[in-house]
């Protein structure tokens, strides 16, 4: 029987160091550590692939949370039915004491355990969405109230009148106006459009 423990996390996500301690304390070879991390976008998880290519009937699969098998409840529930039931591992899940395949191997305990990580799997999945909803929330509420979200505006120069007159009577170049007011392309011209300024002919 060989141990591993599997540990994943995207950018924004704070809860590596935790992971890795966990896993630490549970005296894990290194080599049998698998670490996917991706940012929010990704979900590729390329060592967990490796991982399951690893697994043997057996072996012991340690992860601190079910939610490090998945975003949804379909994923979790999918990657549990191909751990415990399609390569035979055996999964403990460190958050979550009754979730240890380890214990009851007769149909019962099998039962047991499968009844309650699909219950904590979808609770993990209703809180993932009460978050959701809380943010999306809290955003629509700022921008009522005027709050800017996402990137700060670059305002333009205190000279940037004079300079767009320069540029409109064909004195500067787009390129070198560019530089001295140091906005964007889209940006320079949303502000010209603003302030009625055209470059004549």
């Amino acid at each position: 029987m060989a141990v591993y423990g599997y540990i994943w996390s995207s950018d924004a996500d704070q809860i590596e160091d935790g992971q890795l301690v966990a896993m630490g304390e549970l005296k894990i070879p290194p080599a049998q550590i698998y670490r996917d991390k991706q940012n929010g976008k990704e979900y590729d998880r390329p060592l967990y692939k490796a991982l399951l290519n690893e697994l043997l009937p057996g072996d012991l699969l340690y992860i601190k949370s079910i939610d490090r098998l998945g975003r949804t409840y379909d994923e979790i529930q999918n990657q549990w039915r191909i751990l415990t039931k399609e390569r035979g591992v055996d999964v403990v899940v460190l958050d979550m004491p009754l979730i240890d395949t380890r214990n009851g191997k007769d149909f019962m305990g099998a039962f047991i355990a499968d009844t309650v990580f699909a219950i904590l799997s979808f609770v993990a999945q209703n809180e993932r969405e009460i978050i959701r909803k809380k943010q999306a929330e809290g955003i629509a509420a700022a921008r009522m109230r005027g709050v800017h979200m996402g990137r700060p505006v670059k305002m333009p120069p205190d000279a940037f009148y004079d300079l767009a007159k320069q540029w409109e009577c064909g004195k500067m170049t787009t390129t070198e106006f560019r530089r001295q007011t140091g906005l964007t392309e889209s940006t320079l011209y949303r502000r010209l459009r603003e302030n009625k300024i055209v470059r004549k002919r």
